[in-house]
């Protein structure tokens, strides 16, 4: 079981993706904009974090830089939900250190398949089992 923060201003679309979530036995953590998605992080160490790009108070880009430039949050995978399926999105989200962009909508099972890769690819550089 992980824990799951997801920064999302989309109501509906945040429940459906905490009750997928939570249905695959993760513990997950929401928050409907940029800065109550930073408290969720900084109060409770996820192990992965899906952000929206278009969220109240920061953007989604300046979201990913905020948390890559703090040692504490750096190293915490980011799943990019975005309407923007676009390159020029794509490339900025990586560069940024996004760990993958995912357009909306999204299929469940990409969704799912995204997330267990990420948490997957991060155990052994966090220590975890």
């Amino acid at each position: 079981m992980a824990k799951i923060v997801i920064i999302e201003d989309d109501l509906t679309f945040l429940d459906l993706l905490r009750v997928h979530l939570a249905s695959a036995g993760h513990e997950v953590l929401t928050a409907e904009d940029a800065a109550l998605g930073l408290r969720a992080v900084i109060d409770n160490a996820p192990d992965l974090i899906l952000l929206d790009l278009a969220v109240p108070y920061l953007d989604g880009f300046e979201m990913i830089e905020a948390l890559h430039s703090d040692p504490a949050t750096r190293n915490i995978p980011v799943i990019v939900l975005t309407g923007r399926g676009d390159d020029e999105t794509y490339m900025q989200a990586r560069k940024l250190g996004a760990a993958q962009l995912l357009t909306k909508p999204v299929a469940r099972d990409l969704l799912m398949k995204a997330i267990d890769g990420q948490l997957n690819s991060n155990k052994p550089r966090s220590g975890k089992t």
